[in-house]
């Protein structure tokens, strides 16, 4: 029996089949980010989070977050609560630490501490609005701000990115002693943000969800000027900015808003990643060129001191 299909069915099937193979013949990279071009990243990103956060009956999270963690290598000795503590997959990852483990180091003039338990995969002067994602991929630092005015305040200054894997504590804190100015949120895409998509997405940090946080450096910190952009990824759809730098206002889904210059000290509550991603510290301010950094790849905890003033 010859199936005839309905006109408008035929026009949708053609159509669907060239956007697939538009998508595996033009998106850049590897093949297996091509077929991801083909996924529904953002709807794949809400299911994701909506599971992760189901509260799990006592009986299973021993077992199955005790599983998790031994697939990704999570230190469970270093979590502020016993594993059974944890009434979900998003409360563990979201896990905050025991008391002390990860000290700041001392202030010294232009110290600014990591924000972040990570590895910097990428450092580099910023020039003509430039920063470079991997690999010879450049991207704009303006578009990377984009609701931030004033974004050649960074120029000649410094860039660094510090990718989060999911073994890592997702709680991003304070850099620097400041005072906070701005906070501003990017509705984007989600592709994913690892070593292999760096290298071969252009434009990668332009392209995804984001939060940016920016402060004024104070006292040992004068002259200094640091945007935290919190980069979201595939299923890392959460970057959320702690409500205290909002004042009492929401975050809207694409935009921003300037803050009353609130006080910020080394190693207070930045903000959070639901899962892992990428933070792109970005250092400018009318003394950035009196800025070296210390470590410009590797691992570093959070208060480590990533640079100083010369």
């Amino acid at each position: 029996m010859h199936l005839t299909w309905p006109q408008p069915a035929r026009v949708a099937l053609v159509l669907a089949l060239l956007w697939v193979a538009y998508v595996l013949l033009w998106t850049p990279g590897p093949l297996s980010l091509r077929v991801l071009g083909l996924y529904p990243k953002k709807l794949g990103s809400r299911v994701v989070g909506w599971a992760a956060a189901c509260p799990l009956p006592r009986a299973w999270r021993q077992p199955l977050l005790g599983r998790f963690a031994g697939h990704y290598g999570i230190n469970l000795a270093e979590a502020e609560l016993p594993l059974g503590d944890y009434p979900s997959l998003q409360a563990l990852f979201t896990r905050r630490l025991k008391a002390g483990l990860r000290p700041q180091d001392a202030a010294t003039p232009g110290g600014l501490n990591s924000p972040v338990d990570a590895r910097i995969i990428a450092s580099g002067r910023i020039e003509a609005d430039t920063a470079i994602q991997a690999k010879g991929l450049s991207y704009r630092v303006s578009e990377l701000l984009k609701h931030e005015q004033g974004a050649g305040r960074f120029e000649g200054g410094h860039y660094l990115t510090l990718y989060l894997s999911p073994k890592d504590y997702h709680r991003i804190h304070v850099p620097l002693e400041g005072k906070v100015s701005a906070v501003s949120r990017v509705e984007g895409e989600l592709w994913p943000v690892n070593d292999l998509s760096t290298g071969a997405i252009p434009q990668l940090y332009e392209r995804n969800r984001r939060a940016v946080w920016m402060a004024l450096g104070t006292g040992p910190c004068e002259g200094l000027e640091v945007a935290a952009v919190l980069v979201g990824a595939t299923h890392v759809g959460g970057v959320v900015i702690d409500r205290r730098w909002l004042a009492g206002r929401d975050l809207p889904k694409d935009g921003g808003f300037a803050v009353d210059l609130l006080p910020c000290a080394p190693g207070e509550d930045l903000g959070t990643f639901e899962f892992g991603s990428t933070v792109v510290l970005l250092i400018g301010g009318p003394r950035a060129g009196d800025w070296v950094p210390l470590q410009t790849q590797g691992n570093v905890n959070v208060g480590q001191r990533l640079g100083a003033y010369r």
